[in-house]
């Protein structure tokens, strides 16, 4: 193919990811009061369902309240006329995102698998399910757990005489920071894939993450710093903590790929 043939080929599928996404929007749009109250003001609620569970894990391993996040009264304001028309729109978008992920991740799929010799896509066997199913993980940790300890310690930190201070968040900046912080898990999460991926292509070898690996920690401590908004240490050992053992089983899937790979050339040779 020409190189204007390829960018024909690149354009219609831009076009049906766009449309899948402002079909998906319009769809999310009409049942935008249920997914606002329901899914996004959902960690600001004290009777969330990961409050209830931390409480109850903390009853159960006899420590008391220790897990249980106190009280939250986060009330949010809109500073402009269209602005609660426009956070729905953006709540539609990124909801169509999130969801439309595969879908997207698929039409990437179509537009590269033609470049890759028959030996890379043999190792890239099933790549949209495993690579949606990390990015669901991770979003879902990102909601259930990194967020409400983000809004939480936010919503309850006073500075100076609380008296003076009227905490009132805008809509937009809550929305900002739940979308950061669940798209950011999300592709935080892609970490053993992208290890699977590259050791299959001979790019990265287990010796080199181990060799790397105290380099990597401070990296991922700077991915936890900007993933979690708030400065508190509890939040981000939250994040950190998984991003650690998903860079300890991405060695362990590399190293299980390298001896595959050094098997197959014992047997060929």
């Amino acid at each position: 193919m020409s190189f204007i043939d390829h960018l024909e080929a690149l354009r219609w599928h831009i076009i049906r990811s766009v449309l899948f996404v402002f079909s998906a929007a319009i769809v999310f749009f009409v049942f935008i009061d249920f997914i606002f109250d329901q899914v996004i003001m959902g960690p600001t609620r004290n009777d969330f369902i990961s409050y209830k569970l931390l409480c109850s894990l903390s009853h159960s391993l006899g420590l008391g309240e220790s897990l249980c996040l106190p009280p939250m009264d986060m009330k949010l304001q809109v500073t402009s006329v269209s602005g609660t028309f426009m956070s729905s729109i953006s709540m539609a978008f990124a909801c169509a995102i999130m969801v439309g992920f595969p879908y997207l991740l698929f039409e990437v799929w179509r537009f590269v698998k033609p470049a890759l010799k028959p030996e890379e896509l043999k190792h890239t066997r099933g790549i949209i399910f495993w690579v949606s199913l990390f990015f669901f993980i991770g979003a879902a940790f990102g909601y259930f757990m990194l967020a409400p300890f983000t809004f939480n310690f936010l919503s309850n930190y006073k500075i100076g005489t609380a008296a003076l201070l009227d905490y009132r968040p805008t809509l937009t900046d809550y929305l900002d920071t739940l979308i950061d912080i669940t798209l950011g898990a999300g592709v935080a999460f892609e970490l053993p894939m992208a290890s699977w991926v590259l050791s299959s292509m001979g790019i990265v070898t287990p010796d080199f993450l181990r060799n790397y690996r105290k380099y990597a920690y401070v990296a991922l401590l700077v991915v936890a710093a900007i993933i979690t908004p708030s400065p508190d240490w509890g939040s981000q050992l939250v994040v950190v903590v998984p991003l650690v053992l998903l860079y300890e089983i991405s060695i362990l899937i590399s190293a299980r790929v390298n001896r595959k790979q050094e098997k197959k050339m014992a047997e060929w040779s």
